[in-house]
């Protein structure tokens, strides 16, 4: 962030926030699917509470979490039905939309450290990626997303000691269709859950493996459901894209659509942070509960990607990624390689 610009910000928040005469405070109903001590929760909850404190009362937020109002799958919908005013769905929902949503799943990121995802979604490709969200949905993007963290594979009673392991297991996933192929591309079967549903299905034999995160596995408890086994191979680092509802964003005089940018520039870069550590906090829980984790060795990654990359143009014409957004995603990817 340039210093002018840093000066603009911390002046904005700084300064006070002058009430205007508004007979009732405008009402902001987030959802979100995941857990209270989930860190998505967490910084929305964060994100909710200085937003109603830096307006002053004129924003009055409540947070809907654990899927109260609507699962993640339902959540777009109801967002631009004026349901719901603010969302935080998963990168691989918002491709059923806009498919370059889910960039970050494309086999060139396989096994890459976060810098290189975030050289993607917070330059050109995902500046485009986002106006096309803001067109098609007719939503209000605040700014950078917020990472989930790197997904990984977990078994209950089938040991992953290799990623031949995966063969012939039934693996659930988030959606999307990145997800489901690279199950396929290991051999496995994929089986879309929403996740709310995971622990039950999970206890049941529903599914034999799941693509999550240390992080959604340790908040959600999910060795009381029988998870045993992990298998650490950073396929891809997942993201949520904060939106607010058009009606919303409508009701907002400017001062307040600058407090709310402002407030999540000045925060996105925390909150991510605390994401990548609430991540190396769980991959410890997990350890502590009995969760045997074996991590692919790099050479292994760099291996499994080169066989990846050889069909990246078809896995992008699947996935609906448009050739413009690929070459922009592979000059930032080069830029850095």
């Amino acid at each position: 962030m340039a210093l002018g610009r840093r000066i603009i910000l911390g002046s904005a928040l700084a300064a006070p926030f002058i009430r205007t005469a508004r007979a009732d405070p405008i009402k902001l109903r987030a959802s979100v699917d995941t857990t209270p001590s989930h860190g998505r929760t967490i910084s929305i909850a964060d994100f909710l509470k200085k937003l109603e404190a830096a307006s002053q009362g004129e924003i009055t937020c409540q947070l809907f979490d654990s899927g109260q109002l609507y699962p993640d799958r339902d959540v777009i919908k109801a967002l631009v039905l004026g349901q719901v005013e603010m969302a935080a769905p998963g990168t691989w929902l918002v491709s059923a939309y806009v498919p370059e949503a889910d960039m970050a799943q494309l086999p060139v990121f396989y096994g890459q450290p976060a810098e290189i995802t975030h050289r993607a979604i917070d330059g050109i490709p995902g500046n485009m990626v986002n106006d096309q969200v803001s067109k098609k949905l007719r939503v209000k993007l605040p700014g950078r997303w917020i990472d989930l963290g790197f997904t990984n594979w977990y078994s209950t009673r089938k040991p992953l000691n290799t990623l031949g392991d995966l063969k012939g297991l039934k693996i659930r996933n988030s959606g999307g269709f990145a997800q489901p192929w690279r199950a396929r591309f290991f051999g496995g079967i994929p089986v879309m859950t929403p996740w709310p549903d995971v622990p039950l299905a999970l206890s049941q034999g529903t599914f034999d493996a799941l693509q999550s995160t240390n992080e959604s596995c340790a908040s959600a408890k999910l060795w009381d459901a029988g998870l045993r086994y992990g298998l650490i191979d950073h396929q891809f680092m997942g993201g949520y894209i904060p939106m607010f509802s058009e009606s919303f964003w409508a009701s907002l005089n400017p001062g307040l659509k600058t407090l709310v940018t402002d407030l999540w520039a000045a925060n996105i870069g925390a909150y991510r942070a605390n994401l990548a550590a609430a991540q190396d906090r769980a991959e410890k829980e997990l350890d502590a509960h009995g969760v045997k984790l074996t991590y692919v060795p790099a050479e292994e990654l760099a291996e499994q990607r080169k066989l990846m990359v050889a069909e990246q143009d078809t896995v992008a014409r699947d996935m609906k990624i448009s050739p413009d957004i690929l070459a922009r995603i592979n000059d930032a990817i080069t830029a850095v390689n």
